[in-house]
């Protein structure tokens, strides 16, 4: 449902691929998601820029992402519960990520992004979805926004904690400690893209980075014949770790969503290094329940 394959053209709009995802949810009574309708990454240039290239103005911006937002979430009207409205608007550091949203329309691109989905569905709920929002300065730049938000009347129903963890971070305490700041704004808190990580991260500092063709080296893809039995059981020890966490706040958790089913699906087996063989989800490549499935369950229980 993203922008650049919902929306390719002006005047374009491609359903396809969306009407068979919520027609499979509503078919199997599932709970439907929309993910998103305003982010800075896979929104096609011409959004952005008149014929002949330049940046278009507020008014012409603005009117863009109003037809955006009526005609997908209109369209969906009553079958979909809840949307990503907006998407990681923010810098690591909590401040405005400077897109062409923000450039182009001004701090109130996300205010005006909120008004249009709840005209276009006023049952639907609205949420904000971000990454790292464990990390304090993160937090509280997320939770100046939502004051914002709410003081303009938005009904912003939860915020999306995405849930791209490693073995070792975020820690049980910074995962909590912003489950609860967050529910301090009387929101409900979503984790929406659950995966755990289990290779080296090239990106951390004082690494080199490996994003340019280092996709075969074994420092960073050491488990490409398959994944250690001591790295499962971290893996699965973690999964415990997550779940016990989250059925301990149940009454603030809403929903917990995976980013993909099996370990073939992830996108982390090209992110941030094409090429590698991750393992971070609960079904291996052949779909079969790995120890991480059973530790999940055991700690739901």
């Amino acid at each position: 449902m993203k922008w650049e394959r919902i929306h390719p053209q002006p005047g374009k709009f491609d359903f396809a691929l969306a009407d068979r995802y919520v027609d499979f949810g509503l078919t199997n009574q599932m709970t439907v998601i929309g993910h998103n309708l305003i982010w800075h990454q896979q929104t096609p240039a011409w959004v952005f820029q008149d014929d002949h290239g330049n940046s278009v103005n507020r008014d012409t911006l603005l009117a863009r992402m109003h037809e955006h937002i009526l005609t997908v979430v209109g369209r969906y009207r009553g079958k979909i519960h809840g949307w990503d409205v907006v998407n990681e608007a923010l810098n690591d550091d909590g401040t405005l990520r400077q897109t062409p949203w923000l450039r182009l329309i001004g701090e109130d691109y996300l205010v005006k992004a909120y008004q249009f989905a709840h005209e276009a569905d006023p049952r639907a709920e609205l949420y904000y979805n971000d990454y790292e929002l464990e990390n304090s300065p993160k937090r509280k730049g997320a939770i100046e926004l939502i004051r914002r938000l709410q003081s303009q009347g938005i009904p912003l129903a939860a915020v999306g904690l995405q849930g791209h963890y490693r073995l070792a971070w975020p820690s049980a305490n910074q995962i909590e400690s912003t489950i609860a700041a967050f529910s301090q704004l009387k929101l409900k808190v979503m984790i929406t893209e659950l995966d755990v990580d289990v290779l080296p991260d090239p990106t951390e500092p004082g690494k080199t980075d490996a994003s340019q063709g280092l996709t075969n080296e074994k420092q960073w893809n050491p488990y490409a014949a398959g994944l250690p039995p001591d790295i499962e059981q971290k893996l699965a020890d973690r999964y415990s770790e997550l779940f016990q966490l989250f059925v301990k706040h149940r009454n603030v958790i809403t929903r917990v969503t995976f980013w993909g089913v099996t370990d073939a699906d992830s996108w982390l087996n090209y992110y941030p290094i094409r090429g590698r063989t991750n393992y971070p989800l609960p079904f291996d490549r052949d779909g079969k329940p790995k120890k991480a499935f059973t530790a999940i369950l055991q700690a739901a229980r």
